[in-house]
């Protein structure tokens, strides 16, 4: 698995790591049923503390993307109903396009955007 951690971002990285492993589970990179690696592991790999790892794999599992298994570790595990997940991005997509009003992104701007990931995500191959 391979993921690109900025350092220089204002963006925290067990955040970063949350947001790379749901993109990755979107494009189909990672599958239902995969383990991630373990936390020492993926820890080492970066270069970052175990900590910061295991707080992406909690956010994760409280997300309903992850469950932890004693013997596996932490397994890719899509538990998450609609209605939940239309909340969640609601609550998220409200602070994106504020942050765009903001910059003067215009509707037809942020429409053509929404498009185009989307298709990005909604065209993985099928299992």
């Amino acid at each position: 698995m391979l993921l690109n951690i900025d350092f220089n971002s204002d963006e925290a990285i067990y955040i970063q790591l949350r947001n790379q492993i749901i993109i990755g589970i979107a494009t189909a990179r990672i599958r239902e049923g995969d383990p991630l690696p373990s936390v020492r592991q993926l820890a080492d790999n970066i270069g970052i503390n175990m900590h910061t790892v295991n707080k992406a794999y909690s956010v994760l599992r409280q997300e309903g993307f992850v469950k932890l298994d004693r013997r596996k570790g932490a397994v890719i595990s899509l538990n998450i109903d609609k209605m939940r997940a239309i909340s969640e991005m609601r609550e998220d997509m409200a602070v994106v396009l504020a942050r765009g009003i903001c910059k003067n992104v215009s509707r037809d701007e942020v429409h053509q955007l929404v498009d185009e990931l989307y298709d990005l995500f909604s065209n993985r191959p099928q299992e």
